[in-house]
């Protein structure tokens, strides 16, 4: 059943893989800007993509540094677990 679970988990991963679907999410004034600028040889696209970068790696690290700072200030350190090696009767 795992072995199951985990091949339909992959072909999903590889079907998403492969059906990038190229947008324009850009503004009509943006992208007029950004085409004149690659045309001319501005260095201002750079800059917009770099941007663009920014903006989308901000929300991803803030979670990654949340997670880190949950992940070390709950984990626990040298705990005993108190077992008891008798059977136990569930019924």
């Amino acid at each position: 059943m795992k072995k199951l679970k985990f091949v339909y988990i992959v072909l999903v991963m590889g079907l998403l893989v492969c059906s990038v679907v190229p947008v324009k999410a850009q503004c009509a004034m943006c992208a007029s800007n950004v085409e004149t600028n690659a045309k001319s040889g501005a260095k201002t696209t750079n800059g917009l993509n770099n941007g663009i970068m920014y903006l989308l790696a901000a929300p991803y690290l803030a979670v990654a540094v949340a997670g880190y700072i949950w992940y070390k200030k709950y984990r626990r350190k040298d705990v005993e677990l108190n077992i008891r090696s008798e059977k136990l009767n569930l019924n």
